[in-house]
């Protein structure tokens, strides 16, 4: 599998920035997780496990008595995964080169999975979701980290340069095949595949230049400038402005999050 079709990309600087993004996120996920009962000795699936930041701290919670599958087709993401459980010292990661959409991942082997961002962008949700319920006990949980709204994030007042980027970064996830909004599908996808919703929140923030999740948006668009300009969605001297754009923001700039939905669901 080619690493050029991951519409973000797989190199170095996006990991950095996934690690970055984790760190942000790492508190509501905590949360998901120990509403979802999530627990020491559990089996849990890390379904596109990425460079490995949710799957490591999945393991230091499962612990030595339970078990993380961490599914990812990127070999970059792998092993960048497989370093760093070994600089941690975990042995409770099993670490698998698989295609979530495209193959199951095994029947009734796991107590939950947990999944953030991976819908938008996979070639066939539904696939995935079902794939995700045929590999769950009876009673086993789902956990979902999936935008409802991308089209929310935005400055206030509003950034022209921030607001072409989102829009540039939604078109080109459409043309990849993605759906930035797919949490907006998930319920009918969830009682397809024989899961029962159990939680849901939404999740998002409004934050200032100074507050450390500004951080996370600053660096996707840090990131993401020169990889709109490689796909051909941004000329050269618009990339470098998305590139600096909430760098140059007023310190008493507002800025609305992307709307995320945590779902929860039980295997019936």
């Amino acid at each position: 599998m080619s690493e050029g079709d991951y519409v973000l990309g797989t190199q170095a600087d996006e990991v950095e920035r996934l690690g970055l993004q984790h760190a942000v996120w790492r508190r509501h996920v905590l949360d998901g997780w120990t509403t979802a009962g999530i627990a020491p000795g559990m089996t849990v699936i890390d379904v596109g496990a990425g460079p490995g930041f949710a799957a490591t701290d999945l393991a230091e919670i499962v612990g030595p008595q339970g078990r993380v599958i961490a599914l990812e087709r990127s070999p970059n993401f792998l092993a960048s995964l497989q370093d760093r459980a070994g600089r941690l010292g975990l042995t409770n990661i099993d670490a698998r080169s698989h295609d979530v959409s495209e193959a199951g991942f095994g029947d009734g082997i796991a107590d939950a999975t947990w999944c953030r961002w991976l819908l938008s962008f996979v070639a066939d949700p539904a696939a995935t979701v079902r794939h995700i319920s045929q590999a769950l006990k009876p009673g086993g949980v789902a956990v979902f980290h999936e935008y409802a709204d991308y089209g929310a994030w935005r400055t206030m007042p509003p950034n022209p340069d921030v607001e072409r980027f989102r829009d540039l970064v939604i078109r080109s996830w459409r043309d990849s095949g993605g759906e930035p909004d797919i949490a907006l599908q998930l319920p009918d996808l969830l009682k397809t595949a024989g899961l029962e919703i159990v939680a849901a929140r939404p999740l998002v923030e409004i934050v200032r230049p100074s507050d450390f999740t500004w951080r996370w948006p600053a660096a996707f668009m840090a990131v993401n400038a020169a990889r709109l300009h490689e796909l051909g969605y941004a000329g050269a001297d618009e990339a470098r402005r998305f590139a600096r754009a909430l760098d140059d923001c007023p310190d008493d700039t507002l800025m609305i999050t992307p709307l995320v939905a945590e779902i929860v669901a039980r295997k019936l």
